[in-house]
């Protein structure tokens, strides 16, 4: 790569001894896309309509005094032929001083090859920004996963289906916007620098505020901020935005991830079931075209209505075991082991993480289709109510897709002070215990409460789970431009 360097740094100095700016400040003169003059070829031929393209080549092919190339903008790629019977410098120059990576600006007229390619014949061109290092192993495009993630910007210029991924991401994330606002929600910002991590069971980030002298939490969710600005009069609040947790990293777990979080006062449960299933189908639809989607070797269907099941239903149909049954982390690992189930209980605190625990290895490793998950313990859920209909389950849903939580919902928020304030003592309790997850006991969100909060109920999707799925991409990485990476040796 370094001699590579060194040659276009040479073609480099050379445009620079012609009088040619290889960076100019100009803008370029365009005045086509790619896609638009493929869209528009035959009356653009018919009417030898001059044309401007700008863009990156990507390829070269010199035959003799011929040479064509493809340049690509952010709609597509275009072919372009010069010949130095129609400028011999403006030729020469090109095959001289070009190399694929260069972005350069072309204009001429169209015609179709003997092959019948759509074609550009070049009149003139332009440097607009010369390339030092080379696209990455040239027409094959980008393979190396780790140079992938690590060079995002060459992995776009390589790979069409990447940049097709994030296309899509933008899609939804914008037609979730559409979605909401057309429903009176009001989008939001809360603090991402919190003095109490609240909202989740996770392990924070921390760092120090100089001047206030004073250790701060990166947000483990917005949900406490959130339901406070219900306290405050607002009915129907969203946010999206990024959230951090100081935990693993592997295909299922980023660092930092983007959710989107909506709370809304006076819903019924129903209706809010049916709510979050119309989101869901209509953002999938206007990012992919369809509520089906391929997926591995086969097909995620996410037309509404979806299955629905309970906890307590999931992990019996999975594994045998009522958890009703097993009311202490003794008696459910006995049962476990009893069954010769495979099942990590170490490091679990509490019967909630222990019901957790057994939950993902059995019951929802097996899921595939979206599926509706109703009622987990309470031990599990600190900041929803328990179930009318049972104390000892918390009113919460969750969306599980291939094994994965897509959506956690509450249909009837914790508004109760008291209750409240126990939960977040029994989370206390289990933190001097040594759970590295349980939440804090947050004062201002309790006495918020205490002010009080209408009846919400509110949830969160993992937008970069969800684009995961939808864009048939079994790791994470693939779907977040950026992902955190261990520093390369030596940086």
């Amino acid at each position: 790569m370094q001699d590579e360097r060194s040659v276009r740094l040479e073609k480099l100095t050379a445009l620079q001894r012609q009088g040619i700016d290889p960076y100019p400040s100009a803008a370029s003169g365009r005045t086509a896309l790619c896609a638009e003059a493929r869209a528009s070829f035959d009356p653009w031929l018919a009417e030898g309509k001059d044309i401007t393209f700008a863009g990156r080549i990507m390829t070269t092919r010199i035959h003799g005094a011929m040479l064509f190339a493809d340049i690509r903008d952010a709609s597509g790629s275009f072919q372009i032929q010069l010949t130095a019977d129609r400028g011999e410098d403006l030729f020469n120059r090109f095959r001289d001083l070009v190399d694929p990576g260069d972005i350069i600006q072309a204009t001429g007229t169209l015609f179709n090859t003997k092959r019948g390619e759509p074609t550009l014949a070049v009149s003139d061109w332009a440097m607009l920004t010369k390339a030092i290092l080379p696209l990455p192993e040239k027409w094959h495009g980008l393979q190396d996963v780790e140079t992938r993630y690590r060079e995002r910007e060459i992995d776009l210029i390589a790979n069409e289906e990447v940049r097709n991924r994030f296309i899509v991401r933008s899609k939804l994330v914008s037609s979730l916007r559409r979605f909401l606002d057309a429903q009176d929600f009001l989008e939001v910002e809360t603090p991402i620098l919190q003095s109490i991590p609240g909202g989740a069971n996770a392990r924070p980030f921390i760092t120090h505020h100089q001047a206030l002298d004073i250790d701060l939490y990166l947000r483990i969710a917005p949900e406490l901020y959130l339901k406070r600005l219900i306290v405050g009069g607002f009915e129907k609040v969203y946010e999206i935005g990024r959230s951090f947790r100081n935990e693993g990293i592997d295909y299922a777990h980023n660092p930092e991830f983007t959710t989107i979080e909506l709370y809304w006062a006076f819903v019924e449960k129903d209706r809010f079931v049916t709510f979050m299933e119309e989101m869901v189908t209509t953002i999938v639809e206007a990012a992919v075209g369809s509520t089906k989607v391929p997926y591995e070797q086969g097909e995620l269907d996410f037309t509404a209505p979806w299955k629905k099941t309970t906890f307590r239903e999931a992990v019996r149909d999975a594994c045998g075991i009522d958890i009703d049954d097993h009311r202490t982390a003794d008696a459910l690992v006995a049962a476990a082991h009893a069954k010769g189930l495979s099942v990590d209980f170490s490091g679990c605190v509490g019967i909630g993480e222990h019901y957790d625990q057994l939950f993902k290895k059995t019951a929802r490793a097996g899921m595939t289709q979206p599926t509706w998950v109703f009622d987990y313990p309470v031990d599990l859920k600190p900041l929803a109510k328990r179930s009318p209909a049972d104390p000892s389950k918390s009113a919460c849903v969750q969306l599980v897709v291939q094994g994965a939580e897509i959506i956690n919902a509450y249909y009837h928020e914790l508004n109760d002070p008291v209750d409240q304030r126990e939960r977040f003592q029994e989370q206390e309790r289990m933190r001097v215990e040594g759970s590295e997850e349980a939440q804090r006991i947050d004062e201002p969100f309790l006495r918020a409460l205490e002010h009080g909060m209408p009846p919400t109920s509110g949830m969160a999707i993992g937008i970069d789970r969800l684009v995961a799925f939808i864009t048939d991409s079994p790791n994470l990485k693939e779907v977040i431009l950026f992902p955190t990476l261990r520093p390369e040796s030596g940086v």
